[in-house]
């Protein structure tokens, strides 16, 4: 009772912040060092919009991947009315198309830029069964498998920038709450991607429960490696964006209406993403959940299903590309 009464009055924990921080509170008095690079997927819209710009506000250059590369540019432009010194790439980039992971890597790659910062933002909710170019299902494929790729592509580079400027890389899974939804007996890396029997709410709880696992599972081998990267998930709150695009409706806009005053505003939303992304307190902390600014518990507090996934996952990849890529990418 005492979390909700605080949630609801917006006071502020440990961190100093709380439920009512936006993003740019959470990021106005922070000292940044020069050129850092941050990759932010889903960043032409909702809370991915508002940490772009944020971000970019704060001096950060921006890689924006974007299904659509017009409606990128376009973010773009708006980005720039408010910081025209602001530098943001915009690449085309479909997380539900492993071959598009790959070429947009690839083409990142070429481009010789530094990455401290990787936040795997992007998320889908799927009315119906879609399947991926891949046959696999789609809110699960974008939301955890997408992203499992990307990071694990993208790690030398961090792992290069780290080491020649000194900062610690951070990587940032945007997860949910709703992963607690997530039944563990049904937590089978297979199923989930054929999904045979199809349940909306399902598959997006159980793809947010991936995200933290992943998170979990990353941290724990980079600090064996000791590796001068951390990586954590964030549950952004209850906003509402176009994850729910797939919902819209009359019942929905009327829930949404009586629930309008536990709903964040976009820019709080955002406001745990770029806390976790940038705050020196958050130096070396890593494998965590955060909501709301703070350090929370979450249900992901499985170290063998982390590794199960992970093992599973890695396992899978290397059968799938093993003939669309060179050898070593999946390391």
């Amino acid at each position: 009772m005492k979390e909700v009464i605080r949630y609801l009055m917006g006071w502020p924990g440990p961190s100093g912040f709380g439920s009512a921080s936006t993003a740019e509170q959470v990021t106005q008095h922070l000292s940044l060092p020069p050129n850092l690079t941050a990759l932010i997927t889903g960043g032409t819209s909702g809370i991915g919009f508002e940490t772009a710009r944020v971000l970019a506000k704060r001096g950060v250059r921006i890689i924006l991947p974007a299904r659509d590369v017009k409606r990128g540019n376009e973010v773009r432009e708006r980005i720039l009315q408010q910081s025209p010194a602001a530098e943001i790439y915009v690449l085309e980039l479909d997380l539900s198309s492993l071959s598009s992971i790959l070429c947009f890597c690839s083409y990142f790659l070429s481009l010789g830029l530094p990455l401290n910062i990787l936040i795997n933002n992007a998320g889908k909710f799927s009315r119906k069964l879609q399947l991926t170019e891949d046959k696999y299902e789609l809110t699960f494929a974008t939301n955890y498998l997408g992203h499992f790729v990307l990071t694990e592509v993208l790690l030398p580079k961090m792992k290069e920038t780290a080491k020649e400027t000194g900062r610690q890389g951070r990587i940032i899974n945007v997860s949910s709450m709703i992963h607690k939804w997530a039944n563990r007996e049904e937590f089978h890396l297979y199923d989930m991607l054929k999904s045979k029997d199809y349940n909306a709410t399902r598959a997006y709880a159980q793809s947010k429960l991936a995200n933290i696992l992943h998170a979990k599972e990353i941290a724990k081998q980079l600090k064996e490696k000791r590796v001068e990267i951390t990586i954590n998930a964030v549950h952004p709150g209850i906003v509402k964006t176009g994850i729910i695009r797939d919902h819209n409706g009359f019942v929905t806009d009327c829930i949404f209406f009586i629930a309008s005053r536990l709903l964040k505003s976009t820019s709080q939303g955002a406001a745990t993403t770029c806390y976790v992304a940038l705050s020196p307190k958050l130096e070396g902390i890593s494998g965590k959940y955060f909501e709301d600014c703070n350090e929370s518990s979450c249900r992901g507090d499985y170290d063998r299903m982390a590794r199960v996934l992970w093992e599973e996952t890695h396992a899978l990849l290397q059968r799938k590309l093993r003939s669309r890529m060179k050898h070593g990418i999946i390391t």
